[in-house]
């Protein structure tokens, strides 16, 4: 399978960044081909600009052309991964950004058609997404307050994937108060997960 495995860390000693490392390994390690963007060692621009606001609906291939290779790489997978750590609920601005500049009218959507309709999805290429993630809040207030990153990316993007597609979350919580022996534990099921892919 083809797999885009996108990391957004600041840090490249930080444990997402052997998340990232990890699931990379595994993935070649069980045969399948990937691709790798790394948003903050490439310092990928999050802002959506004002040609880029102005071009987005009737002249979106100037913003396709500007952002061609991750295009590029968003059409060629099959799989998505995404290896974040949750800050305020979600995934880092930057990984945000990214979502709003990459994945464009014509390339990840059609525009709906009208009002009360939704938007029809043309990423049906995709049939696994995944996503690896760290978070400061314990299980529970997360699960009470409906996780809204998980809800965003599993439910609000579903449309736009194939309807096939299988989705996996692979969270570690508490993380500010997480002992070697959770890390490693998480380290350990995230490898056997995309080894078993």
């Amino acid at each position: 399978m083809r797999f885009l495995v996108l990391f957004c860390h600041p840090s490249q000693k930080s444990f997402s960044a052997a998340l990232y490392n990890s699931t990379c390994s595994s993935l070649q390690k069980a045969g399948h081909e990937i691709r790798k963007i790394n948003l903050y060692k490439e310092h990928f621009d999050p802002k959506l600009s004002l040609d880029e606001w102005n071009s987005y609906l009737d002249e979106t291939h100037k913003n396709i052309k500007n952002l061609k290779q991750h295009v590029e790489n968003l059409l060629w997978a099959e799989g998505l991964i995404f290896i974040f750590p949750t800050w305020m609920y979600g995934p880092p601005a930057l990984l945000k950004g990214w979502l709003e500049r990459v994945w464009l009218p014509d390339v990840a959507f059609e525009i709906s058609s009208g009002k009360q309709n939704i938007p029809k999805g043309k990423l049906k290429h995709i049939r696994r997404f995944c996503v690896v993630t760290t978070s400061g809040s314990p299980r529970w207030w997360l699960w009470f307050i409906g996780n809204p990153g998980k809800s965003m990316l599993f439910k609000g993007y579903r449309i736009l994937f194939n309807k096939f597609c299988k989705y996996k979350w692979l969270q570690l919580h508490d993380m500010n108060h997480s002992t070697s022996v959770d890390r490693k534990k998480f380290l350990d099921k995230v490898s056997r997960y995309f080894s078993s892919i």
